[in-house]
């Protein structure tokens, strides 16, 4: 009696249960999006959409130069943006931009929807100001009237003085002092500073002289001639010579060396000066000065003074 034979002619697949198939799914798709769908962290770099940044409301610079803005233009089109903007995150889910001005304005033109961003936490206005002017100060090229007004926002706004203003921006407190010096010019020279036809060198040798009228008076000659700074303070040292010789004090007081004193120390001081004599030789110097700035450079050109 023969037996049924059992042979493998089904195969593996006899032995092994088939998987169960399942439906070919696309791959997932991937997308690109120029914003986030959670906000970013305090102290993180993300992009963020430049509809939602509001222009810096401390912001020192006035005068943008529109060429170079339309060369900033071109370098982001072919390079991107190589450094973020730095702004902080307001309670109304907008962002306040402390510096960046000049990328965020030319990626605005050029048409892009979202820009890298530092966003840094700053809660008081105080500090976002004394942050957007230091910034600002430390990474633009700022013309010298626009320093000045930072300089002294710094100090009137943030309460600075200029001993801490010279430590936050890295120069020495003259240094602060002298662009601080720049802000009583006559308007006209500050705007010709603005606009670079004339030098910080000029302006510093100008304000040395007397009162706004003789200053633009020398001024337009500057203008008109062309003048180095070397030769404007050369004019301003002839005429300080000539105020010598032409002091009424001399005349007034009967005493020309007196006067010729008192002439000098007011060109050497850039202020009003007076000499009270008294019986036996004794007497007393009256300097005056004008605001808080004012004294704070009379007490830099004392300082000078070593013994």
């Amino acid at each position: 009696m023969s037996k049924a034979k059992h042979g493998l002619g089904k195969g593996l697949s006899a032995l092994i249960r088939p998987a169960q198939q399942l439906p070919q799914q696309p791959p997932p798709k991937q997308t690109y999006s120029s914003s986030v769908a959670e906000e970013p962290v305090i102290g993180s770099i993300a992009q963020i959409e430049i509809t939602r940044i509001r222009p810096n409301p401390f912001q020192p610079r006035a005068d943008f130069d529109q060429q170079a803005l339309d060369e900033l233009k071109d370098s982001i089109q072919r390079k991107g943006i190589i450094q973020p903007v730095t702004v902080r995150r307001s309670k109304d889910g907008m962002y306040d931009l402390i510096s960046g001005e000049r990328r965020l304005r030319a990626s605005t033109e050029i048409g892009l929807e979202t820009i890298p961003a530092y966003i840094i936490d700053v809660k008081h206005d105080e500090d976002m100001l004394e942050l957007a002017l230091i910034e600002n100060l430390q990474r633009e090229h700022l013309n010298p009237i626009e320093i000045a007004i930072s300089y002294q926002r710094l100090s009137k706004d943030v309460g600075l003085s200029p001993d801490d203003i010279a430590s936050k921006v890295s120069k020495d407190r003259t240094t602060v002092v002298n662009f601080l010096r720049l802000l009583k010019l006559p308007e006209k020279i500050q705007h010709a500073l603005r606009k670079n036809d004339v030098t910080m060198g000029h302006a510093r040798a100008l304000i040395a002289l007397p009162d706004e009228r003789v200053q633009l008076k020398l001024f337009e000659k500057i203008v008109k001639k062309g003048l180095n700074v070397r030769q404007v303070e050369r004019l301003v040292r002839e005429f300080g010579k000539k105020s010598e010789r032409k002091s009424p004090l001399h005349h007034r007081r009967g005493d020309s060396t007196l006067g010729s004193i008192e002439e000098r120390i007011q060109q050497i001081l850039g202020t009003r000066v007076k000499i009270n004599v008294q019986d036996g030789g004794r007497g007393e110097i009256t300097v005056e000065f004008y605001s808080s700035d004012d004294l704070e450079r009379l007490f830099d050109l004392f300082s000078t003074i070593r013994s």
